[in-house]
């Protein structure tokens, strides 16, 4: 009741202010009048002119007194009618916070509706980026030059190839797709952008039929025909869909990108450029990640294009002689690609395109990088060329991708790595015999293997990418159990921390042992790199618990790190003579121990050679 009161009060006020604004401007306007009136007076009676303008002067400064009185009514009437700062920020509705453990919300969106909160999470759990802000965005937004300095002062040839640009979407979100496309030609010289390919992998999205249809139009008063529109009728996966647009471009080069990137300035001349120079070279641009929720731009460093075993792609530093140029600008060899490609498009198909034997996502980069480095061609990464990439938080072919991954590893393995194959079987956990995956039909990659006249896989490892490390010299792999307590598996534990635990097995990485024929255990995983080193299971030689160390710094200190261990029987160190046992503690609960040998026996899940 009082704050309704108060805002009658208010009102009333308001209305006296108007009033007396409205009587002070119709005094100003009669005396205006007179004045005028006067003067004409004037003119005709110069006889009269000092007695009058003596009069005329005195209701002058009446006239103005009175406005000064005006004016300071006025002022206390604001004052008065005004409402306090504070007053105004209790009106304030505050809203309610419907999504609180919602990564979108976590630092946007503080001031949206309740229903405008519920729009932007239903598109974000949809699309996996912030499609909310990005339908309120300008297509043509300005993104930070992000290149080296150096960039901005090189200069390009004119008779450069042209290049059909291929965008790849499944279920993208419209803004997302038009943003894109308007990037691109804004930013390509029309002289070089031959064509713009839309491939759909079968979206199920109402937006991307008419209403993109009538984007297409709208460009295509601009620039005719330079947007092609590729659909398919079915969900073929990201290989086949940057086959389809790679077999429907008329360019000298083609770029397969994501359909959820926005180009730099002067993204495509250093691209088309290096290949001018050198048709057989395979490149890719920087990318800048788009944040997923605010859709601002972090910049990214130059890095070369790599992966592991399980051959997850990565990023990692270049070859220590690209940094010894002292100069970010010029292109760095890679021993991978992470999927946005750009290359010369005839000879994209003389090294064998992509492999149509991949499913859905995963591997097929890695293929490729590792196929054109031993088939003839090579691959850079170009710092100078720009694209600023969405990271989704989630990926709209599948939540988990580690299957599919899984399943093109091994497809990769068994045409290229030659006897580093089982280098993948072992990343993930598989048995080197076996395995029960399907991988499909690969005679005719080998087949094209053998007609291309490749190197073999040892050559990769020499001269492309000596930093991956191979496991040759592991004997037993996977979980490691004792079989007084089958359902327990030792567990690296917490980390950080270096004490090693029994817990409920469930095969995931931290329950990766690993038997090398030294007698090393590795324990937590296997690493792929040099640069990284493995967790060993240690003997203290004292306590009742043994421990986890860096495996070169268990060495260079020469702690109690090597074990004798027969598939089936006990584990034993070499030097303190204890063994790994298990044993239930105070609580009751089973622990892992070091004591004189009982008798335990213990099992590692896959074998590759007796011991």
């Amino acid at each position: 009741m009082h704050r309704g009161t108060r805002m009658r009060s208010g009102w009333i006020k308001g209305l006296l202010l108007l009033f007396t604004l409205a009587v002070a401007l119709l005094y100003i306007g009669s005396n205006k009048r007179e004045v005028h009136t006067h003067s004409e007076r004037l003119q005709r009676a110069h006889h009269n002119d000092s007695i009058r303008g003596r009069g005329m002067l005195r209701r002058m400064e009446k006239m103005e007194a009175d406005i000064v009185k005006l004016v300071k009514l006025m002022n206390n009437l604001q004052k008065v009618g005004a409402p306090k700062a504070s007053e105004v920020k209790k009106e304030k509705k505050v809203v309610r916070k419907l999504y609180p453990n919602s990564a979108l919300f976590s630092k946007w969106g503080g001031e949206l509706s309740e229903e405008e909160q519920k729009e932007a999470e239903s598109l974000f759990v949809r699309y996996g980026y912030n499609a909310f802000l990005s339908d309120r965005l300008p297509l043509n937004r300005e993104i930070p030059d992000t290149r080296n300095s150096r960039c901005a002062e090189k200069t390009y040839p004119e008779d450069l190839p042209t290049v059909s640009v291929i965008l790849i979407y499944l279920d993208e979100a419209l803004s997302i797709i038009k943003r894109a496309i308007r990037s691109i030609i804004d930013k390509t010289p029309a002289r070089l952008l031959k064509e713009i390919i839309l491939v759909d992998d079968h979206s199920t999205n109402e937006d991307l039929k008419e209403k993109l249809d009538q984007y297409v139009l709208s460009i295509h008063e601009e620039r005719p025909n330079l947007v092609k529109r590729i659909a398919h009728n079915q969900q073929l996966g990201l290989t086949q869909a940057r086959l389809s647009g790679w077999k429907a471009a008329e360019g000298d080069v083609v770029a397969i990108l994501d359909a959820h990137i926005e180009v730099h300035v002067q993204w495509a001349e250093p691209l088309l450029t290096r290949i001018k120079e050198d048709r057989t070279v395979i490149l890719t641009p920087v990318f800048d990640k788009v944040n997923y929720d605010d859709l601002t731009l972090t910049p990214y460093t130059p890095a070369a294009d790599a992966f592991d075993w399980a051959l997850w792609c990565m990023y990692e530093s270049f070859r220590p002689e690209w940094y010894a140029l002292k100069d970010e600008s010029l292109p760095a060899k890679s021993p991978s690609i992470m999927g946005i490609l750009v290359a010369d498009r005839k000879f994209f198909g003389e090294i064998g395109s992509l492999d149509e034997g991949m499913k859905v996502y995963g591997g097929e980069n890695v293929e490729l990088g590792i196929r054109v480095w031993l088939c003839g061609g090579s691959i850079e990464v170009i710092p100078c060329s720009k694209i600023a990439h969405i990271e989704r938080y989630s990926k709209p072919y599948v939540r988990d991708l580690s299957e599919m991954v899984r399943r093109n590893a091994l497809r990769v393995a068994e045409v290229w790595l030659d006897e580093y194959k089982y280098n993948v079987n072992i990343a993930w956990n598989l048995p080197v015999k076996n395995h029960g995956i399907d991988i499909g039909d690969v005679s005719e990659r080998k087949k094209l293997r053998e007609a291309l006249k490749c190197k073999p896989f040892q050559w990769y490892i020499d001269n492309v990418y000596p930093m991956l490390d191979p496991v040759i010299n592991v004997l037993g792999y996977g979980t490691l159990i004792n079989d007084l307590k089958p359902d327990l598996c030792v567990d690296q534990g917490p980390v950080p921390g270096n004490i090693p635990i029994l817990y409920s097995c469930h095969g995931a990485t931290p329950q990766h042992c690993y038997y090398q024929d030294d007698g090393q255990f590795y324990i937590g995983g296997i690493k792929s790199h040099k640069y990284n080193s493995n967790r060993c299971l240690v003997d203290s030689g004292t306590g009742s618990y043994p421990a986890l160390y860096d495996c070169k710094v268990a060495k260079n200190k020469k702690f109690h790190m090597l074990w004798d261990f027969k598939q089936g029987g006990a584990i034993q160190n070499k030097d303190t003579k204890r063994c790994l046992e298990i044993a239930t503690g105070v609580d009751s609960f089973y622990k892992l121990i070091t004591q004189e040998c009982s008798g335990q026996h213990w099992t590692i899940k896959n074998i590759i050679k007796d011991f």
